[in-house]
C-alpha cells in the first residue's frame, strides 16, 4: 500500500519504515461506521480498497457531504485536529481494505516531519484542497440547480456516479431519490 507513496516523501528509510509501523491494516464490510456524530476523532484512515462517505443528521434525515476512494485519507478533520466532537459520521459504502493511525502517533510525525519543507507543503496542500472541496460543494447548493450539480458530478467526479448508490448521490446533490431519477431521465431524452 505505502509503496506507491514512497516516491513522494524526501524521508531516509529508517524514518519511512518507522512511520509507516504506525499504521494499522482493517478490513471492514460494507456500512461500518468508523466514526459516529459527536465522538472525539482518534484515527485517520487512509483507504486501500473501498468508498466511505462522510454525512450528518439533519432532523433525522442523513446528509451526505463528501465521498472518498482509494488512496485518500479520511477523518473529522476538525475533531481529529482540534478534539472537537464530530459534527459527522463517517462510513464505508463498500467492502473496505483500510489503514489507520492513531492521532497521539499522527501528531508526533507531523511534529517531526515539519520542519521538511516538501513534507510541510504536502501536507497544507491536503488540507488546503479539502477545504476547496468543501467550498466548491457548498457554492454549487447556492448558484448551481440540481441538474447543473449532477452535471458537474459526472464530469467532476465520474467514479462517484459509478460506485454510489443514488440515494447517497441523491443525499450529496441534495435532492430526493425521485428527483435523481427525473433528472437522469431528461438527461438522457436529451441525447
Amino acid at each position: 500500500m505505502f509503496d506507491q507513496f514512497r516516491d513522494r516523501f524526501p524521508l531516509d528509510d529508517q524514518h519511512w519504515n518507522n512511520y509507516i509501523n504506525c499504521f494499522e491494516r482493517i478490513e471492514v464490510p460494507a456500512k461500518t461506521i468508523l466514526l459516529n456524530e459527536g465522538e472525539i476523532s482518534k484515527k485517520l484512515f487512509i483507504i486501500e480498497k473501498g468508498c466511505i462517505r462522510v454525512w450528518f443528521n439533519n432532523n433525522g434525515k442523513d446528509v451526505t457531504f463528501q465521498f472518498f476512494f482509494e488512496n485518500q485519507s479520511v477523518a473529522s478533520l476538525e475533531s481529529f485536529v482540534k478534539k472537537f466532537p464530530s459534527p459527522v459520521v463517517v462510513e464505508t459504502i463498500e467492502p473496505s481494505v483500510l489503514w489507520w493511525i492513531h492521532k497521539k502517533d499522527m501528531d508526533r510525525i507531523l511534529a517531526e516531519v515539519i520542519e521538511i519543507a516538501q513534507l510541510r507543503d504536502q501536507f497544507i496542500n491536503v488540507l488546503f484542497q479539502r477545504t476547496f472541496d468543501y467550498m466548491k460543494h457548498f457554492f454549487s447548493f447556492i448558484k448551481d440547480s440540481p441538474t447543473q450539480r449532477y452535471l458537474n458530478l459526472m464530469e467532476e467526479k465520474p467514479q462517484i456516479v459509478q460506485r454510489v448508490p443514488q440515494h447517497y448521490i441523491a443525499s450529496y446533490l441534495g435532492v430526493s431519490t425521485v428527483h435523481l431519477s427525473r433528472i437522469k431521465s431528461k438527461l438522457v431524452h436529451k441525447k
